[in-house]
């Protein structure tokens, strides 16, 4: 998000209005905002803001047992640590970041 110097205001305002606003809590607009602009720091790429790329690629769950509800064959936080991108939250809550191997690998079941 170096790219336009994008501020969490920003951020936050592209999701404003759209049919995305609710894909995240406050909370998880924080965190994913602070995970990509830290791996924009630590990748040296810079990351185009892209609200529909980002709730595609990225899902918030309100807790573990919600996440796990939605697969099968992960049953532990490091388990899915393993095969994904997981964002914990100060509220109990995750990001994790979706990958069409860890759909398949998990069963994930449609919703």
């Amino acid at each position: 998000m170096k790219k336009s110097n994008i501020t969490f205001s920003e951020f936050v305002k592209e999701f404003e209005g759209s049919s995305y606003e609710h894909n995240f809590s406050r909370i998880g607009k924080i965190a994913l905002y602070d995970y990509l602009s830290d791996l924009e720091e630590e990748t040296g790429e810079e990351i185009e803001l892209d609200i529909v790329a980002l709730c595609c690629d990225y899902t918030e769950y309100e807790n573990l047992k919600e996440c796990f509800s939605q697969y099968d064959n992960i049953k532990t936080i490091e388990e899915l640590k393993e095969k994904t991108e997981v964002i914990e939250l100060e509220d109990g809550g995750l990001i994790i970041r979706n990958f069409v191997e860890l759909l398949e690998w998990a069963g994930v079941k449609e919703k």
